[in-house]
């Protein structure tokens, strides 16, 4: 006769298998949903350009992302154009309305943002080679309506919840755990407006704010998505920067 620890451990065992497959159920829907694997692994590059508006404070930006891992973001601010790239090794920016107008290295903690933001599939997308982990939560509610819900720890550390409409299985909200010099930094996004591009299926708003302080809205819409454009590895490497002015000396007297 089977102990009452060993049936214990059994039932602890059956619960973790099933959480495991009811979590691979969901993701396999909700790629499904999004246009299926093999269009999304067809993407190549992609372009998106989109305008930002906090708080009546507004902006316009576009991103590039391409295979393996590039990425780069550009947002204009008074005619001021600020960069922020990852050419698959460095990570670097350009924030000239901070005085910067030459290229810098980023620190470690946005170099681990850009290198999330590079994966042009997502953490979900073959999660375990990826070295991600996946939890199913159940079900949870997000403004009033169900959503299953799923913990996704990255191999980084940082973590996703991820919510999903049980009708469409797209993504519907995502709070994030992010982990910067020991402290953590929590957010959430909302998502919303989905339309198809060439058959795959892309969220064109967002809502985004500091957990607990949601009068901090910041607000994206889409304007544009391009798939497979052409698009130069170089423009994700970090410019040199000019050379320094040589120091005119007074003429001597």
């Amino acid at each position: 006769m089977i102990s009452k620890r060993n049936l214990l451990a059994v039932l602890f065992c059956l619960s973790i298998c099933a959480s495991a497959q009811t979590a691979d159920e969901i993701i396999q829907k909700n790629i499904a949903a999004r246009g299926g694997p093999e269009k999304l692994k067809a993407i190549n590059s992609l372009r998106q350009s989109y305008a930002i508006d906090q708080g009546g404070f507004k902006l316009t930006g576009t991103e590039e992302s391409k295979r393996p891992n590039f990425v780069r973001s550009t947002f204009t601010i008074q005619g001021m154009t600020a960069v922020s790239a990852y050419d698959g090794s460095t990570g670097w920016r350009i924030t000239p309305f901070q005085g910067k107008k030459d290229p810098e290295l980023v620190g470690d903690d946005e170099l681990k943002g850009l290198q999330e933001q590079a994966d042009l599939d997502g953490p979900l997308m073959d999660y375990q080679s990826k070295g991600n982990t996946v939890e199913y939560l159940g079900i949870d509610q997000v403004d009033g309506d169900d959503a299953y819900k799923l913990k996704v720890t990255l191999k980084n550390g940082d973590i996703f919840y991820y919510y999903f409409d049980p009708d469409t299985y797209l993504e519907i909200q995502r709070d994030s755990q992010f982990f910067v010099r020991g402290s953590v930094r929590e957010s959430v996004t909302q998502l919303g407006s989905y339309k198809p591009v060439n058959g795959i299926m892309f969220p064109f708003s967002s809502e985004s704010w500091p957990k607990g302080n949601p009068q901090a809205r910041v607000k994206v819409t889409t304007l544009k998505i391009e798939l497979n454009v052409p698009v130069d590895d170089g423009d994700f490497k970090m410019p040199a920067a000019p050379p320094a002015k040589p120091v005119e000396k007074p003429a001597s007297k």
